[in-house]
């Protein structure tokens, strides 16, 4: 390359047009390293690189306007002479701002963090994102079941020689689908598969020895899912999950699962209403459920989907009182008490009152009154956390039936048989 005389004046000049060191040697035909020496000496600048570009920016050595690019003026002061004419002028040049802060899709924001000066003024902020945890999984998962079954239920005829006086109720408590267990931990094997084979064999039985009456209804009691979203972990305290495959996974075949559960009640009582409560592990998986079986079954009369974001559910069948919840929030007694201040004119035209709850994994009864407060088993597998604190009740599916005027008339229960020998 032919070395060239170039003044000072045109080097910087040459500089702020090509915004750049190396562009302004391309520019002059002159070598890198020889504009960049003079560069370093003209504006004073002990760095290099785009470091001495904001150096001589900031002292203005060149020039205010325009501004340079990538940069934006930082501050201007003039010093005036007798006349008024403008001496000397004195700019300080910064980089620009980048562009508006937007997060992610699927982000949240878990944390911002300030950097500010003697006076308080936030001069640099950080904020910290996560991804938004089941979102955008729920949605899909729900959406792939509605693409699986073309949005709508199928319109069944109804059975035929049902009886008018009685209801059956069927008792979902705890299904916890999505759990994972190995044998050498907790007794047996167990995942998605296995677990939703279960439901629809018990149910399936349930329903065979189910008297012919002519509502039904499928009562879930909570923590239908064993996860909430993908982080596997309970909502609540933390605690970490045993997980079968993706959420996303779950999530689906779990809202498939419970519409095998409803076709199969359909198949034997005239009307079924489903209510699904939230549990301590799934308080938003359970909402998504409970809207995409009531988009499901939206066209169908003889599917009531209860929309109602209550913990507690009631519902009077004649001379009887029903209430439930998880029963991870409180105690008997409390139910009683909630049962006769929420419903008191059902309360005072009933004979009797049940309130049935789960959480705990096993039978119990307890009369506050004359209200049975009831619990009930679940049919799921014990985990690695259930099988090391020695929580080891039996395994069944429950349904009762209740009479108009007579109240409950009888039961069925179908039992998950104990695993044929421990683990070696």
């Amino acid at each position: 390359m032919v070395a060239r005389r170039v003044s000072d004046e045109d080097l910087l000049a040459a500089v702020k047009a090509a915004g750049s060191i190396k562009g302004a040697a391309r520019s002059l035909g002159m070598a890198h390293s020889s504009i960049g020496e003079r560069f370093k000496r003209l504006t004073g600048s002990v760095q290099r690189n785009d470091t001495e570009l904001a150096f001589a920016s900031e002292r203005g050595l060149l020039g205010t306007e325009p501004v340079l690019p990538g940069y934006a003026l930082k501050r201007s002061t003039a010093v005036y002479g007798k006349e008024g004419e403008v001496v000397r002028q004195y700019v300080t040049q910064a980089k620009a701002p980048g562009q508006l802060g937007v997060l992610p899709a699927g982000h949240v924001v878990k944390g911002v963090s300030q950097l500010r000066d003697a006076q308080g003024r936030v001069t640099q902020e950080w904020v910290k994102t996560r991804i938004d945890p089941g979102a955008v999984d729920v949605v899909a998962a729900i959406k792939a079941v509605f693409d699986q079954y073309k949005g709508r239920a199928t319109l069944a005829p109804p059975p035929t020689d049902t009886d008018r006086d009685l209801m059956s109720v069927y008792v979902l408590t705890d299904v916890h689908h999505g759990l994972l267990a190995w044998s050498k931990e907790g007794g047996e094997d167990y995942d998605i598969s296995i677990g939703s084979e279960r439901l629809r064999t018990c149910m399936r039985d349930l329903v065979s020895m189910a008297p012919r009456s002519s509502e039904a209804l499928i009562l879930n009691l909570g923590d239908y899912f064993h996860n909430n979203d993908q982080r596997n972990v309970t909502p609540g305290s933390g605690h970490q999950l045993d997980v079968d495959s993706r959420y996303f996974k779950v999530a689906m075949t779990g809202v498939t699962l419970f519409q095998d559960v409803i076709e199969l009640a359909l198949a034997k009582h005239d009307t079924v209403r489903v209510r699904c409560l939230r549990g301590n592990h799934d308080p938003e998986a359970s909402v998504a459920l409970q809207i995409a079986l009531a988009a499901f079954y939206h066209a169908n009369p003889r599917v009531t989907v209860e929309l109602d974001p209550a913990d507690m559910f009631f519902h009077r069948f004649g001379a009887t009182l029903i209430g439930a919840c998880h029963g991870d929030r409180m105690k008997p007694d409390r139910m009683a008490m909630s049962m006769a201040m929420l419903r008191p004119l059902d309360w005072g035209a009933s004979k009797f009152r049940w309130f049935l709850f789960g959480h705990i994994h096993h039978e119990s009864v307890k009369e506050v009154g004359n209200v049975r407060c009831e619990s009930f088993q679940t049919i799921c597998a014990k985990d690695a956390y259930a099988a090391s604190h020695g929580y080891l009740a039996g395994q069944s599916l429950n349904s009762v039936t209740l009479h108009r005027e007579r109240g409950e008339i009888g039961r069925h229960r179908v039992n998950v048989m104990p695993p044929s020998k421990a683990a070696a």
